[in-house]
């Protein structure tokens, strides 16, 4: 499967980026507030701590002011066009502010800027040094493991490995989805649909995982269970869906496919429409041959 087949799951990846962002920020902070709860001080020789005794409120962390400049600096460059000057600010950042508040918030955009541009070795470094902050960062789980399955080549000598990181990052997102609070600056209608497309592009890269390891039967469930909640199908979705059910010899389920897949404008659109005659021949009863 080429990058250029997946352009249009690249279009939804980029919506699951921005609408995510407030996913990723809720798991964000859950975790790091859970990260920084202060210690309890010991007791006294001698002497039990009571469970209920009052604990001092941990210490503030000190803020500078450059560092909170550079931050809003990358942060506000959020326009397509910006992806260079982002991503050298982003780098800039971290090499300055290792240790900063914000690091994993930028490894997480830096990873779909890498995305956007197919270096794809530095986007799985920016994801790993992120989720390596922030296991749950939801945004990061969904889009790698997406993208492994869509970029794989057997040839790779970690591509098996790849796979596997794949399906316990998708498998991982759909754990903390189900979860997942809504974040206070979200309505519940746009947290519904927000959570929605993430767990749509879940289980798509979930089912190419499938595709990819020749599990055909559990990648049809996974990529259906994807579209049956997609805001925008995936057409390439639907002709691996075509193409395994085909294999599987559920021809009429395979012509449903594949005409999906023909409805959505794109480069799979007349391959789609060929495949769907195609199976409709294969799940029509064949004529019982007259006896002599």
């Amino acid at each position: 499967m080429s990058f250029r087949t997946i352009h249009s799951g690249l279009k939804t990846i980029a919506m699951l980026i921005v609408a995510g962002f407030a996913l990723s920020q809720s798991a964000t902070a859950g975790y790091q507030q859970q990260q920084q709860q202060p210690a309890p001080a010991p007791a006294p020789a001698g002497k039990a701590s009571p469970s209920n005794a009052p604990q001092a409120p941990a210490e503030a962390p000190k803020i500078d002011p450059e560092e909170e400049k550079a931050y809003k600096a990358f942060y506000a460059t959020n326009a397509p066009q910006q992806a260079d000057l982002r991503i050298k600010l982003g780098e800039q950042f971290l090499a300055k502010y290792p240790q900063s508040k914000y690091v994993e918030q930028v490894y997480a955009r830096l990873m779909q800027d890498y995305l956007d541009k197919q270096q794809f070795d530095k986007m799985y470094d920016a994801g790993d040094k992120a989720l390596a902050i922030n296991p749950d960062d939801v945004t990061v789980l969904v889009v790698t493991g997406w993208v492994i399955p869509h970029i794989y080549n057997p040839d790779d000598p970690n591509a098996e490995k790849r796979l596997t990181q794949a399906e316990a990052y998708e498998k991982h997102a759909l754990d903390v989805l189900s979860k997942l609070a809504k974040p206070a600056n979200l309505t519940d209608e746009q947290f519904a649909k927000t959570k929605e497309q993430a767990l749509s592009q879940a289980h798509s890269g979930l089912g190419l995982v499938y595709y990819r390891r020749q599990d055909f039967a559990n990648s049809v469930t996974e990529l259906q269970a994807g579209e049956k909640i997609a805001a925008t199908p995936d057409p390439t979705d639907f002709y691996v869906m075509g193409m395994e059910l085909q294999t599987l010899n559920r021809f009429g389920e395979a012509a449903d496919a594949f005409q999906k897949c023909a409805q959505i404008p794109g480069s799979l659109a007349d391959r789609c429409k060929q495949k769907t005659d195609e199976a409709k021949k294969q799940a029509s009863p064949q004529p019982v041959a007259p006896k002599p």
